[in-house]
């Protein structure tokens, strides 16, 4: 078994049930990250295995789309040495750096992601990247769930690639059945 998925069941953070995820799609198995993130020798176990992958692309900073990544932005950027920000999300729903972080025009940013499906906030946080005139580089993420589909046009490292059949609501075999979908991330039930 991978080292990554030994650590995400050892830990009691793949759940199976029927799940809606960020980007809305419906899944049967769920990556939650915040358990990894729990234990704080696990944390640096993975960020360890994320910088070696990450470092070759001489980053400056570490940005990550909050709430659910800003604990491995911010040991992914404790084991490279470099500073850590997040963007958090405005009224408008658009991602924006706040509390006083401020990107300097030409940084270069890894973008440090717990679990990636469709990429949506990705995309988002690299947006707000160039708008603010840094250069991403590369998007380091603990899971990559669309079985290394996702493109983000910069290199993508993943410490777990899988591939978990997602489903639109609307075709969910588990709606279908009467099943409950539960929102157990950082965006909650609503």
């Amino acid at each position: 078994m991978n080292k990554v998925m030994e650590l995400f069941e050892k830990s009691g953070a793949v759940l199976h049930g029927h799940f809606i995820l960020t980007s809305g799609l419906h899944s049967d198995t769920y990556m939650q990250c915040a358990k990894l993130f729990e234990f704080g020798e696990i944390s640096e176990q993975l960020c360890k295995m994320s910088a070696e992958k990450v470092k070759k692309y001489n980053a400056d900073v570490i940005v990550s789309p909050a709430v659910g990544a800003i604990i491995f932005g911010y040991e992914l950027g404790k084991q490279l040495g470099i500073p850590n920000m997040f963007a958090e999300r405005e009224k408008d729903g658009n991602f924006a750096l706040r509390r006083g972080f401020e990107l300097k025009p030409g940084s270069r940013v890894i973008i440090a992601e717990n679990v990636v499906t469709t990429g949506g906030s990705v995309k988002e946080v690299i947006d707000l990247v160039d708008r603010l005139g840094g250069q991403v580089v590369a998007v380091a993420e603990v899971v990559d769930r669309s079985g290394g589909k996702v493109d983000f046009g910069v290199p993508n490292e993943s410490l777990l690639q899988i591939d978990v059949k997602t489903y639109d609501p609307k075709e969910c075999p588990m709606c279908k059945q009467g099943t409950q979908a539960v929102k157990p991330g950082s965006k909650g039930l609503k």
